[in-house]
């Protein structure tokens, strides 16, 4: 009979979030009353607590629930990592992602865009490329494959911006070196010596 009140109580708040959030959580609570170890309840209890009410902590709090629950569950690692990486954990986000990798059922290409998402974050823009082409060859449908091809496009922009500036720094290096002042005081430097 609880397991029959938990689930009931588990949709309800699927379909309710996040269109009417005072009903989420009301029946989202209901459902970790009567299986406070739930994976699915934890997550989107976490999910609440980041997307609507911007708590980062809680939020993390929550997914940490999860995994003590259980760590062979492929749904909690993509949010979680996007949270990691939102609030620039990014060393916790690397060791989760190198976890997530051996998980059994993990959604594989959803995992190599987390990574992606992380070189992209520590403006590592060639690997974030490398990690995109592997998630759109692992990626199972058309919908992921355009998306990823989307953000293969605003990295491209992302790189060109960084060898952009990259090279004006290295002109602007190389017209310091050699001002005319500059050449004409090693010349006579050199002429004394």
């Amino acid at each position: 009979m609880e397991t029959n009140l938990y689930n009931n109580y588990l949709f309800k708040a699927i379909e309710n979030y996040p269109y009417e959030l005072e009903k989420a959580i009301e029946a989202l609570n209901y459902a970790l009353s009567y299986n406070p170890k739930s994976v699915k309840a934890l997550c989107l209890m976490a999910r609440i607590q980041n997307e609507q009410l911007g708590d980062y902590e809680l939020a993390k709090e929550y997914y940490e629930k999860a995994l003590m629950s259980r760590l062979d569950i492929p749904d909690v690692y993509p949010d979680y990592i996007r949270l990691l990486i939102n609030n620039e954990d990014y060393e916790e986000a690397q060791k989760l992602i190198d976890f997530a990798r051996q998980v059994k059922g993990i959604d594989k290409a959803g995992i190599e865009l987390a990574q992606a998402s992380l070189f992209e974050a520590n403006l590592e823009f060639d690997k974030a490329g490398k990690s995109l082409n592997d998630a759109k060859l692992l990626g199972m449908n058309n919908d992921f494959i355009n998306y990823v091809d989307e953000v293969i496009s605003r990295v491209n922009k992302k790189l060109k911006i960084q060898n952009k500036i990259n090279q004006e720094a290295e002109n602007k290096k190389t017209e310091t070196v050699d001002k005319p002042e500059t050449s004409w005081f090693r010349n006579r430097l050199n002429n004394l010596l």
